[in-house]
């Protein structure tokens, strides 16, 4: 499975955590992924995630001036874009959690394999 893959979904979330923080454009959302190791999103990846939250009502925009050419289209968190980030926070961290401990467990041998729950 490539990485590709398995970030579908997970980019959305990283996206709401970075806009709720303050107002973005696209450009800026690309360099902060980028900044955080997520090299392969580029303006023209992101644009079409943000295109999609605001049809869903995620986050707003709003046309402003720039001091280097036309204007930015800044993006902000809604309210129902403040409740998507905290569930999806909580569905990564059960994710996280779940990951962890099946890659933890079933590659070390002192433990019984598979067919029954291992508890921490």
């Amino acid at each position: 499975m490539s990485s590709t893959q398995m970030l579908k979904g997970i980019i959305d979330g990283c996206l709401l955590a970075i806009i709720k923080n303050k107002e973005v454009y696209g450009y800026e959302l690309a360099e902060k992924l980028g900044n955080y190791g997520f090299k392969s999103f580029s303006e023209g990846t992101i644009y079409p995630l943000l295109m999609r939250m605001q049809r869903e009502e995620l986050v707003t925009s709003t046309l402003k001036k720039s001091t280097a050419g036309p204007k930015r289209k800044y993006y902000s968190l809604t309210t129902k874009g403040e409740m998507e980030l905290n569930e999806f926070m909580e569905r990564w961290t059960t994710l996280q959690n779940n990951v962890n401990r099946v890659l933890h467990y079933e590659s070390n041998t002192k433990f019984t394999k598979g067919d029954e729950m291992i508890e921490e």
